[in-house]
């Protein structure tokens, strides 16, 4: 048994407008139900937990996609407290040692082969996996003054992607014990990572973008028309 985490109560400031970003339309579906069809399509998942802002009078309240469950929760100011509600959501048949895919709400080119490996070798493996993708750029550092002042190495560099993948339990102990110190932690692989674990980075799409300014929906909508043609 696998559920599916999303964390959707961020506003998006940096997107702009009143309509939230994961509310926003490509291809006739918001974001957010790319995102959660893309989860739900998978045989292994069995149902999703959506952390929601209070009051949000965009969610539609969709109760099922794929003939799977959705429930939904109350989420938080951070990712963590969002994350972290909805591991507490989820039905008691979820133990501590099942696995939970949490997944961008704003992230909806997630290509089923991906989730496919990332399900697999996550299962696999003794403390959980995420997607990323190797860093094929040039790195620069740059100072206060916005000058490049040395070149990175972009070895062993990854950027990290979604879904990512752990147990219930473990990954409710790592995020309570941020929170306890007043960790900001910025996806849950870091909360993992503080504990001294690490995860396995399994390589996704580079197109499986998070949709953060309007320029990135005007690419997620060419992305989402290719994989769906």
């Amino acid at each position: 048994m696998t559920w599916a985490i999303v964390p959707a109560a961020g506003r998006g400031r940096r997107f702009g407008g009143g309509t939230p970003k994961q509310y926003q339309k490509a291809c006739g579906l918001t974001l957010i139900e790319h995102s959660l069809k893309a989860l739900l399509s998978h045989p292994d998942v069995d149902g999703a937990v959506v952390a929601l802002a209070p009051d949000d009078p965009f969610w539609a309240g969709w109760l099922h996609m794929a003939g799977k469950p959705i429930y939904t929760c109350i989420g938080g100011a951070e990712r963590a407290d969002s994350v972290l509600s909805a591991l507490q959501a989820l039905p008691d048949t979820v133990d501590d040692d099942q696995f939970v895919l949490v997944h961008d709400a704003a992230r909806p080119c997630l290509r089923a082969m991906d989730l496919g490996r990332l399900v697999a070798a996550g299962k696999a493996d003794p403390i959980g996996a995420l997607l990323a993708a190797p860093v094929r750029d040039t790195i620069k550092r740059a100072n206060a003054d916005g000058r490049s002042v040395m070149t990175e190495s972009r070895e062993a560099l990854w950027r990290a992607l979604t879904p990512q993948m752990f147990r219930r339990g473990g990954l409710t102990r790592a995020l309570q014990a941020a929170m306890r110190v007043g960790a900001t932690v910025t996806d849950e692989a870091m909360a993992m990572e503080r504990l001294g674990l690490k995860p396995l980075l399994v390589e996704g799409s580079e197109d499986n973008i998070k949709v953060t300014t309007p320029a990135d929906l005007a690419l997620a909508e060419s992305i989402l028309r290719r994989m769906l043609s």
